[in-house]
């Protein structure tokens, strides 16, 4: 088999892969400058949200470094609604079993988390969310944080 087919075939089952998520709503990852995360740096999402009847799972990503060095991560999350109330919560992330094994994936030196941050999760109201994402650790500057996200997804 040449090279080009071979390039092709792999290309075509990697867009299949990634293409084929039919349950998500939203997902989206933000790099961090330097891989040190700002307190005063938040990550920001707006989300339009059109169905108030289906059940949602909310998910926090998380991409560190195993140089990372507390085995969870403390953050505020806040919620503005469509219509202009705000909520904030203060979420514990864990990333380290009680053993000291990293809890996400990956390869080599950096793991992915994808954390359940609410399960079935139904909006109230239709129209745009914006989450804003802070770290919470009590440092200026918290090291090792190579990207923060979230994802909404339909509940299966």
């Amino acid at each position: 088999m040449n090279q080009l087919l071979k390039f092709t075939l792999l290309f075509l089952l990697l867009v299949g892969l990634f293409s084929c998520d039919n349950n998500r709503i939203f997902e989206d990852n933000t790099p961090i400058e330097n891989n040190v995360w700002k307190v005063n740096k938040p990550v920001t999402y707006s989300v339009d949200i059109s169905d108030t009847i289906s059940p949602c799972n909310f998910y926090l990503n998380v991409r560190h470094d195993g140089a990372y060095d507390f085995s969870n991560l403390f953050i505020f999350l806040k919620t503005q609604f469509p219509n202009g109330k705000m909520a904030k919560d203060t979420v514990e992330l864990l990333l380290q079993t009680p053993e000291g094994k990293w809890t996400g994936k990956g390869l080599g030196d950096i793991c992915d988390n994808q954390i359940m941050f609410k399960k079935g999760l139904r909006f109230p109201l239709k129209g745009k969310y914006t989450f804003s994402i802070e770290q919470a650790m009590r440092m200026a500057e918290l090291p090792n944080i190579i990207e923060i996200g979230m994802r909404i997804e339909k509940s299966k």
